[in-house]
């Protein structure tokens, strides 16, 4: 498991990834095709303002996940309803559409600021309470496990969301 340090580093790294492949662009750039690669739940990413929705709604829950633990509750999406591919799938692309309906420059301000809220929540725990198993709501790990379990898509890179997304897509034969 990571350190809360590491944790926060790695976060910082995912999310300087996906603002150097968006930061300059226009509205119009943002939101032209892009090819991102696809998650293990489907493609439903066209552009980098997808890509921004995307990974902006699961920080939110991340983020979410967190607090709900500090306060000893299980967050909904935790719960094994929620815990499906189809249900998954469904999130990923009603969070994209929400997106699509906001200007880019508001859907960037609210990344940069759950992203920093975000890294402020990771980094107020030290190394014993990042590992303290007492977390509540039923999750069977320390808050850090359960950040690494939120934050990271199940066949990515530990807290490299973006990255997972913006790797170069495989080549057919």
């Amino acid at each position: 498991m990571t350190s809360p340090v590491e944790a926060a580093r790695l976060i910082r790294t995912d999310q300087d990834l996906l603002l150097s492949c968006v930061d300059g662009r226009t509205e119009a750039e943002l939101r032209a095709p892009y090819r991102v690669t696809a998650g293990p739940l489907g493609d439903f990413c066209d552009s980098l303002h997808d890509l921004i929705a995307h990974i902006l709604m699961w920080d939110e829950i991340t983020l979410a996940v967190l607090r709900d633990a500090k306060a000893g509750r299980l967050h909904w999406s935790l719960d094994p309803r929620w815990e499906t591919a189809e249900i998954g799938r469904a999130l990923n692309v009603g969070g994209v559409e929400a997106g699509r309906h906001l200007p880019s420059p508001l859907l960037r301000h609210r990344f940069d600021s759950v992203g920093a809220a975000l890294l402020a929540e990771i980094e107020q725990y030290d190394e014993k309470s990042w590992a303290d198993p007492s977390t509540g709501g039923g999750f069977d790990g320390g808050i850090g496990a359960l950040a690494e379990y939120a934050s990271t898509p199940p066949d990515g890179v530990v807290f490299g969301h973006a990255a997972r997304h913006l790797q170069p897509a495989p080549v057919s034969a």
